[in-house]
């Protein structure tokens, strides 16, 4: 599918430097050189001297189903690229999730079946109307890379690898270490930088975004460009956001994410307890709010943060009833705690003990961690504390309707 608009009539003659919010956040622009008049050295002379909107790339490869706030860090700002007036080029990598992203692996990607990626391309789309512009003419290009890259033969194949050498994909971050540690590399990996680099000249990219993690994939496809004779794009890099742990990146897989897809009760109850460290990074890459204008308490800009990043994915109504709810559960008063989400019974077979049913519904990692909460006294059953670590539930009548909950924050309502 492509969405395409006609091109903006206004100029997006704009000074980087000089409008805060695509600056905001930016780990790196490069080049970058800060008093140059040469548009290709200095993005803010690019932008200022355009006649029209720049063309600015942002590729996704739907390898999984899901999306994070960590995610959402750069998708946010190429919503603000959109606002100033210029064209977002999201390309989904249907063809190049079929190798998968070699940066920062220790060992070969799994490879995705077309209709895994298909799947996986339409749910990320639909988690990403809440940030980006698809509704305003000229705002947004929807494009698969199998376009172009499908088209490939051997010759045109050939013809990219001969633009890089062994030892320059050597040096990539993540090659080097598995060259090291003796961890194969496969040749289909090696094709990865250069298939999205490709990219960047299939769509004519001015600016290409992307994660610190990302800078080499970047530079890559400035030289594509130059070598197919097209002015090289500049590459923006964004932070990477530390997960709700404070310690680690943001990952589904430790558990220190919120999702894009969850309910409003569990977004506002994971980011109401964002350590006091991480609040003013969270505030600068994930809302707009002025940094200026933060609160002074800490517990203030904890709830502030939780209820603007709940209105910007549900609305302010959902934000506030998650707010109110998320309060109830804290004073012990489940019952008046209407939003809590909900987890389905019909997954476990009764009779089951209690700390089963924790781990079977995720408020904790193992059946082990869930006898520790109990052991420590951390569980309730509607505001009820459970001491028992052996507690058998007979039957669903028994718990239905109830809300399960774990410490202060983490709660379900059996269903």
């Amino acid at each position: 599918m492509i969405v395409s608009q006609p091109a903006l009539e206004t100029s997006a003659g704009v000074s980087l430097q000089n409008f805060p919010r695509l600056r905001r956040g930016v780990t790196d622009i490069f080049p970058e050189l800060a008093n140059s008049d040469n548009p290709e050295e200095n993005l803010g002379r690019r932008l200022a001297l355009s006649s029209g909107p720049l063309r600015i790339k942002l590729g996704i490869d739907p390898t999984g189903s899901d999306i994070h706030l960590g995610h959402s860090i750069i998708f946010r700002k190429l919503r603000a690229f959109q606002d100033a007036g210029h064209t977002a080029v999201l390309i989904i990598g249907d063809f190049t999730a079929r190798i998968g992203d070699p940066t920062g692996k220790s060992e070969v990607r799994r490879q995705l079946t077309p209709e895994q990626v298909e799947k996986n391309a339409q749910t990320y789309l639909d988690q990403l109307r809440p940030i980006l512009d698809f509704d305003t003419p000229g705002r947004l290009e929807i494009r698969r890379n199998s376009e172009w890259l499908s088209k490939l033969d051997l010759a045109k194949t050939l013809d990219l690898l001969s633009r890089m050498t062994v030892g320059q994909m050597l040096a990539k971050e993540g090659f080097s270490l598995r060259f090291e540690q003796e961890n194969p590399i496969y040749l289909h990996e090696f094709l990865y930088p250069l298939m999205q680099g490709y990219d960047s000249v299939a769509v004519q990219a001015d600016v290409e975004l992307g994660g610190t993690d990302q800078k080499f994939n970047l530079a890559v496809g400035r030289d594509l460009q130059r070598y197919f004779g097209q002015t090289p794009q500049f590459g923006l890099l964004m932070p990477i956001l530390i997960g709700t742990d404070g310690v680690q990146k943001m990952s589904k897989s430790l558990g220190n994410y919120v999702g894009l897809s969850e309910d409003a009760l569990t977004m506002y109850s994971k980011l109401e307890k964002v350590p006091d460290s991480l609040i003013e990074q969270y505030f600068e890459l994930l809302t707009d709010y002025p940094l200026a204008e933060l609160p002074e308490n800490p517990r203030d800009r904890q709830k502030l943060l939780a209820l603007d990043i709940v209105t910007q994915y549900h609305g302010e109504a959902a934000a506030l009833a998650a707010q109110n709810a998320a309060l109830n559960l804290v004073q012990g008063d489940a019952t008046r705690a209407e939003a809590v989400p909900e987890f389905s019974l019909s997954e476990v077979e009764f009779p089951a003990k209690l700390f089963y049913i924790l781990s079977a519904s995720g408020l904790c990692k193992s059946g082990s961690e869930a006898r520790r909460q109990i052991a420590g006294g951390a569980v309730k059953i509607d505001g009820d504390r459970i001491e028992d670590d052996n507690l058998v539930v007979a039957s669903a009548e028994e718990v239905k309707g109830r809300v399960l909950q774990v410490g202060k924050k983490k709660f379900i309502r059996l269903v």
